[in-house]
């Protein structure tokens, strides 16, 4: 069964442990990055150039999408009681650590909170790392990049 994107997301009970992958893909490019990267099939498009559609009964939450996307266009959401965890894909360095507190930011790059580094996967060296942060859960569809906060 395929879910509308929009439709879907937009309800936080639907987010669960497992997470969901949230795709803000705005452009009708030739890019299926996160269609190939899939190995469930979760992520689908009807033509190169279309945008792209998941799936939500195949979708396990596995981010590896999230480091394929050459546009960093998507995310994987997660909730566990109040706090959300948002991973996103991230090609600053030096990378967070495990741990540490950074400054959540918005689409357009204000801050929104502070939020905690809970996972850092690299996957190679000339792959985008995905950072996995906790916020609080009213925060999950707002949080889509981070910076280093000032010491």
């Amino acid at each position: 069964m395929s879910i509308k994107n929009e439709a879907y997301i937009e309800k936080p009970e639907n987010f669960n442990e497992r997470g969901l992958i949230v795709i803000e893909c705005p452009e009708k490019i030739p890019c299926d990055p996160c269609v190939t990267s899939c190995k469930f099939g979760a992520v689908t498009k009807e033509k190169i150039t279309s945008l792209p559609k998941v799936d939500y009964s195949k979708c396990t939450g596995c981010t590896t999408c999230v480091s394929a996307c050459p546009g960093l266009a998507i995310f994987v959401i997660s909730v566990v009681g109040d706090k959300a965890y948002v991973t996103l894909p991230y090609e600053f360095l030096p990378l967070p650590k495990k741990g540490d507190v950074v400054n959540g930011l918005d689409r357009d790059g204000n801050k929104v909170c502070d939020a905690k580094v809970t996972r850092v996967l690299t996957r190679g060296r000339d792959r985008t790392a995905t950072i996995t942060l906790e916020v609080d859960k009213d925060l999950a569809m707002i949080v889509r990049n981070l910076r280093a906060a000032k010491q």
